[in-house]
């Protein structure tokens, strides 16, 4: 883990929302750490497939619906 220790840094230096006090020749102790980054999961397929909202049509539903599309133009 990196880490950064600054001791007896002046709080004048130090932006006004983060100084604690409003003594600007107060004297602080600044801790400045890396925090560990999370690795990025990328999903595998079988969890994108369960993603997926119903409802999910079979191939037999789809063709049926198109064969009843066209049926209406016919008309």
């Amino acid at each position: 883990m990196n880490k950064i220790i600054c001791e007896r840094h002046p709080a004048s230096q130090l932006p006004q929302d983060q100084r604690p006090s409003s003594d600007p020749n107060a004297q602080v102790t600044v801790t400045v750490e890396v925090e560990e980054s999370r690795p990025t999961q990328v999903p595998t397929l079988d969890e994108i497939w369960a993603m997926r909202r119903p409802p999910f049509r079979t191939k037999e539903k789809i063709d049926a619906d198109l064969r009843r599309l066209r049926d209406e133009w016919d008309d």
